[in-house]
């Protein structure tokens, strides 16, 4: 479709709320016909992590270490007020309590609605992960300018 409108967005920010507003974007874009593309980089990759806790993964002990640290979807801290990690779940539950989608469910319904996801390469190369890390809705793992090529044509936002 040439005339398809087109959004995509650098999804740099391993942040809860941060999180909730990529797959509001992405979801809400997708399901009024936008082709949307994520790219996910550094804190970004704890979103797409195939293990949604703490998980030593990477090549070498440094990048355990670090992947470890960073934690997955389930360790995702507000990016205010985080209290200990507690917010999250407050929220959550206040998603639910007010009928509102929660992340689960706004990433589900972006892969549904066919949300192409992307990883940087540059980032999995220094943080010592492979494709095998991530879910396997990862369409590629590509390097900045093929995400431009991508996303050419369209809309680009940076969400850190």
């Amino acid at each position: 479709m040439e005339n398809q409108k087109k959004i995509s967005i650098v999804c740099f920010s391993g942040d809860f709320d941060k999180a909730i507003a990529i797959f509001t974007i992405a979801s809400g874009a997708a399901a009024v016909g936008y082709e949307v593309n994520l790219f996910f980089t550094f804190w970004g990759f704890n979103i797409i992590k195939k293990k949604k806790v703490r998980s030593p993964i990477g090549k070498g002990i440094l990048a355990k270490m670090f992947n470890f640290l960073m934690g997955g979807r389930k360790n995702l801290p507000l990016s205010r007020l985080n209290f200990g990690g507690v917010s999250p779940k407050l929220m959550t539950y206040l998603m639910k309590n007010r009928n509102v989608a929660t992340l689960e469910e706004l990433i589900n319904a972006s892969i549904e609605l066919g949300v192409n996801f992307y990883a940087c390469e540059m980032s999995m190369i220094i943080l010592g992960i492979k494709l095998a890390d991530f879910i396997p809705q990862i369409k590629e793992v590509l390097g900045v300018a093929k995400f431009l090529e991508i996303a050419k044509g369209g809309e680009i936002l940076f969400i850190s």
